[in-house]
């Protein structure tokens, strides 16, 4: 399989080693310009730059009819719009705040004690997010789905970084020397607490995840997510 990285940081480092081990090889490796010479040669490309760019390099994969696996947080107000590129170009394209296996199981983790939390009104549920310093965007776009999750499964109906008013959830986002990522979802009562936990030891799981999602896009159309790469829907 041949692959484009759109992005070439310490992530886009980390999935080249993991997709060259895997077999594959690497046509494009797209830094800070606008030069997308040998994406026109890829199977799939992997986005993983910064919020400014990804957009545009959605888009040139669009008109390359080349699927593209994003994983840039920070740009998702324009999600819906890049839906519509896509349908519109008939193209394929997949989204993750998240490519680590273990998150996306967390995911799915967090939406059930989500369910099973809602009618005990006791309990406030509160969210946690560590990352290392140079991530650029807060929250992290794996707590606002963590949040989405309980949303859609709960009364609460928002998000802040605020001080949380009735039915929304406060996240707390630190930035840490060295942290790849740490999620907490807490259940806090008078009486006890409930929490859930992901801890990234490195960024191999993301890298991995990523590479193993551009494998199952090949041949596909249309917009999907790791639910359907790790068939959990």
């Amino acid at each position: 399989m041949k692959i484009a990285l759109l992005g070439y940081g310490k992530m886009g480092k980390v999935i080249e080693r993991i997709a060259l081990e895997r077999g594959h090889e690497i046509v494009l490796r797209k830094s800070s310009s606008d030069d997308y010479t040998g994406l026109e040669n890829a199977d799939v490309a992997i986005d993983f730059s910064v919020p400014t760019s990804a957009v545009s390099n959605i888009s040139a994969c669009f008109d390359t009819n080349i699927p593209v696996v994003s994983g840039t947080t920070g740009w998702l107000t324009q999600y819906d719009a890049v839906v519509q590129e896509c349908e519109q170009k008939n193209g394929a394209f997949l989204y993750g705040s998240n490519f680590s296996l273990g998150v996306n199981l967390f995911f799915e983790l967090n939406n059930y004690l989500a369910k099973i939390m809602a009618n005990l009104k006791e309990y406030n549920v509160t969210m946690e997010e560590i990352h290392h310093t140079q991530k650029l965007d807060a929250p992290s776009g794996t707590a606002i789905s963590l949040a989405k999750g309980i949303i859609e499964n709960s009364e609460y109906t928002d998000w802040t970084m605020e001080t949380a008013k009735a039915n929304e959830i406060h996240i707390e986002a630190k930035r840490i020397e060295n942290v790849p990522g740490t999620h907490t979802v807490t259940y806090n009562s008078d009486v006890d607490f409930i929490e859930i936990k992901h801890v990234a030891h490195n960024r191999e799981g993301f890298a991995l995840g990523a590479v193993i999602a551009a494998e199952w896009m090949i041949g596909k159309k249309g917009v999907h997510t790791m639910k359907d790469v790790l068939n959990l829907i």
